[in-house]
């Protein structure tokens, strides 16, 4: 991203250049599949660059997947909400979003999961952690919209699903894993309830 001559520079857009180029560098190679120089090399900055929007690779990764997360959590929020206010519809919503990602054809599975997977520990599967405790709070609130009777209990349920689905399209090649999914979510869900917003 070199800057022609007499041009200013913008840290806030060199910022947002890296981490839209090591977004899509990084979840195609993988944590481990590409070095500080190809990854500078790539982007065409400067080793320097990048430590000093950004401290590290260390530093970048966790921008990466933070930025990542909160694109994807924001993602199947608005899916959920545009769905309208029954439960049931929201939580298909979800699934159907998950569905047409999983069709993308750039699909790799989740950049996060990947992540924690790749590096056991540390940055990753902190921002994993946190990523997955996001879901399991937006899959909860749907639960208890629902009005079932153990919401925390059937939001970790339906994570389970959105998770195992994920990984089945990624590395099953599993077309349908997202639609299967959301049938035995929606059975899940079950009935309306006397009280609830369904």
């Amino acid at each position: 991203m070199p800057v022609p001559k007499g041009v200013s520079l913008d840290p806030a857009r060199t910022r947002a250049a890296i981490l839209e180029a090591a977004t899509r560098l990084l979840y195609e190679r993988g944590l481990d599949g590409i070095g500080v120089a190809e990854l500078c090399a790539a982007m065409g900055i400067s080793k320097e660059t990048l430590y000093r929007h950004f401290g590290s690779k260390d530093g970048l990764v966790r921008a990466v997947l933070e930025a990542r997360s909160d694109h994807v959590v924001h993602w199947l929020q608005q899916a959920a909400a545009a769905a309208g206010p029954e439960p049931a519809d929201q939580l298909a919503a979800v699934f159907d979003a998950l569905g047409r990602w999983h069709a993308e054809p750039a699909f790799r599975g989740c950049a996060i999961v990947n992540a924690a997977t790749q590096q056991h520990g540390g940055t990753p599967r902190a921002v994993a952690a946190r990523h997955l405790d996001r879901h399991l709070e937006l899959l909860t609130g749907i639960a208890r919209a629902a009005g079932v009777p153990d919401p925390a209990s059937l939001g970790r349920q339906l994570l389970t699903l959105v998770e195992g689905a994920t990984v089945l399209a990624d590395h099953h090649g599993d077309a349908d894993a997202a639609e299967l999914a959301k049938q035995v979510a929606l059975s899940l869900l079950g009935p309306a309830r006397p009280g609830s917003t369904r």
